[in-house]
């Protein structure tokens, strides 16, 4: 009988321990992922107020946040997905940085370089002439 109250005594301690555990991680929850990182301009100086464009791959609308006076940025509050980044400032662009893949509580850096297109892209179609 002995036995018995002290296997009991055990198995609900274990059970109470579990339990709590998963409690306080579900509280807690998996957290958010952040992206942050820099954008550095043709002269490879920081580019303060630089717009920043992101998307992510599960096709949610693109969303748009500007870097500050040093040219730092962070998006924070993400989803886990991949994603894919650009800037901009003054009409020069930055190559896509694709695939970056976070993970809940994940903070990933990168830095974002502003490039000149190395040619204007060419009008597409033919001009419409004037009736007269």
């Amino acid at each position: 009988m002995r036995r018995r109250l002290i296997l009991f005594a055990i198995i609900a301690l274990v059970l109470t321990t579990v339990a709590s555990v998963c409690a306080s991680q579900q509280s807690r929850g998996p957290g958010k992922a952040s992206i942050s990182g820099t954008v550095i301009g043709p002269d490879d100086k920081p580019v303060p107020r630089a717009a920043i464009t992101y998307q992510s791959s599960s096709g949610t609308a693109p969303h748009a946040t500007h870097a500050d006076a040093h040219g730092r940025f962070t998006i924070s509050n993400l989803q886990s997905d991949i994603y894919d980044i650009r800037a901009s400032a003054n009409g020069i662009f930055s190559e896509w940085e694709k695939n970056v893949m976070v993970r809940p509580g994940q903070q990933k850096t990168i830095t974002l370089y502003l490039i000149y297109a190395k040619q204007m892209p060419k009008a597409s179609g033919t001009p419409v002439k004037k009736k007269q």
